[in-house]
């Protein structure tokens, strides 16, 4: 097996088991099961948190799934990163077990594997180096 293709198969297999499971909880949240509503409470939060919270995990997974959008992406998993990193801090913040904090760094391990393995038509390109004109901007200036 070539060194790209473990790399793409890593890619998939955090982003299936990492981001993309975000599907899961966000509809359990969006429908504000019993469960989702009693967790929010227990940490702090108020039920209508489930909303918001169900909302940008289902986005998120979806814009990280679907091909295109680099932009997006970046956001995406920069709210995967702070979705994961307040839930850990949540759960030891009102005393729960080490599993209960344990349990979001480890897919926040997944989500930060999957942003590094991601392919690079899946990145957001480099910005221009400095110094250097752009081909846009040299044609601007000549204009």
């Amino acid at each position: 097996m070539t060194k790209e293709k473990a790399r793409t198969i890593g890619y998939w297999v955090t982003t299936i088991l990492g981001p993309t499971s975000f599907v899961i909880g966000g509809v359990i949240n969006l429908m504000r099961t019993e469960q989702a509503v009693a967790t929010l409470q227990h940490l702090g939060y108020p039920a209508y948190f489930a909303s918001i919270l169900g909302a940008g995990k289902l986005l998120g997974a979806i814009v990280i799934t679907i091909p295109g959008v680099p932009r997006l992406k970046e956001w995406a998993y920069a709210g995967f990163f702070i979705d994961l990193a307040a839930a850990a801090i949540s759960r030891a913040a009102v005393g729960d077990s080490a599993a209960d904090i344990i349990a979001p760094l480890g897919f926040l391990a997944l989500v930060l594997a999957s942003w590094a393995l991601r392919p690079a038509d899946r990145k957001l390109a480099a910005p221009a180096v400095p110094g250097r004109a752009s081909a846009r901007a040299a044609s601007f200036v000549r204009a």
